[in-house]
């Protein structure tokens, strides 16, 4: 079977569990699209024994393509696990890989399938993800990569920094200590530079009050001190200036009250109880749909 018609087996198995079909209702099938034979299998002797102990065709199966059925035959012969890591279905390796000793684990950061790698980097013990991190940090598949990004020390995920994945990126500056992360103030993704504005301190933060995106300064808005709002008086997006009519001393709202925008105008007036009223709450409602 090839790797294409491997993961078609696996992309049928994963429609079948998101039907809600039962073990019941999907076929008994070899992983090499062969109907399966339990009299040529390696494992018949299994058969014999009570349920839960051996095996049990269209439940538990390790030469089935439906992933479930393998992982109940793993999880009742963990033993068995080591000897299946150079399986040919990359599902059976996948699988063994969280039952397996973790001594034979890093030779299967090069398997072929994503899938296989993606389970050995969340076994693996940290030291060891750290020990090939230059390689795992160059892994083809960003959900490899990713896996990484969330499980090693955040003071080691410098190798990262610059991932080709936005997704990467952003779990990066979640996790990046404060100290290193105005390195990601420049990102080219919103998401990453929005990660780092609800993250990254004074006085690195004001730099990110110039973003070019309104969701990135909205979250600057949020977190500046109060005396240096003024400076989002006049910023263009309206959730910007909302923000400031929030949070601003009162004596810096007074070019807020006549607002472009009546949300805007009705939160600097409710700071503001001795301001004539501005917009009618008929109309406030309907502002911005």
């Amino acid at each position: 079977m090839s790797t294409a018609q491997a993961h078609d087996a696996h992309d049928a198995a994963e429609v079948a569990d998101l039907t809600g079909l039962t073990d019941v209702d999907i076929p008994l099938q070899h992983w090499s699209g062969a109907a399966l034979d339990c009299s040529r299998c390696a494992q018949r002797a299994l058969l014999q024994r009570p349920a839960g102990q051996g095996c049990q065709p269209g439940h538990a199966c390790l030469h089935d393509a439906y992933a479930r059925r393998i992982s109940r035959f793993l999880s009742w012969h963990p033993g068995l696990a080591d000897a299946q890591l150079q399986h040919p279905y990359f599902e059976v390796r996948a699988i063994a890989v969280r039952h397996a000793s973790v001594f034979r684990l890093p030779a299967l950061l090069r398997d072929p399938d994503e899938t296989v790698r993606m389970q050995v980097v969340q076994r693996l013990p940290i030291a060891q993800l750290l020990a090939h991190l230059p390689m795992l940090a160059q892994d083809p598949h960003r959900e490899v990569r990713l896996r990484v990004a969330q499980r090693i020390d955040p003071a080691r995920l410098g190798p990262l920094l610059r991932d080709p994945d936005y997704g990467v990126r952003e779990c990066v500056a979640a996790r990046l200590p404060l100290a290193l992360l105005g390195a990601l103030a420049h990102d080219p993704d919103r998401a990453v530079r929005l990660r780092v504005a609800q993250r990254l301190e004074m006085p690195a933060l004001l730099a990110l009050a110039d973003d070019p995106e309104g969701e990135v300064r909205r979250a600057v808005a949020q977190r500046l001190p109060a005396a240096l709002l003024p400076r989002l008086l006049g910023d263009p997006d309206w959730r910007v200036r909302w923000e400031v009519a929030q949070r601003a001393a009162p004596a810096a709202l007074g070019a807020l009250l006549n607002d472009d925008d009546p949300e805007v105008r009705v939160a600097a007036r409710q700071r503001l109880p001795l301001a004539p009223q501005a917009v009618p709450p008929n109309q406030r409602s309907n502002a911005h749909g």
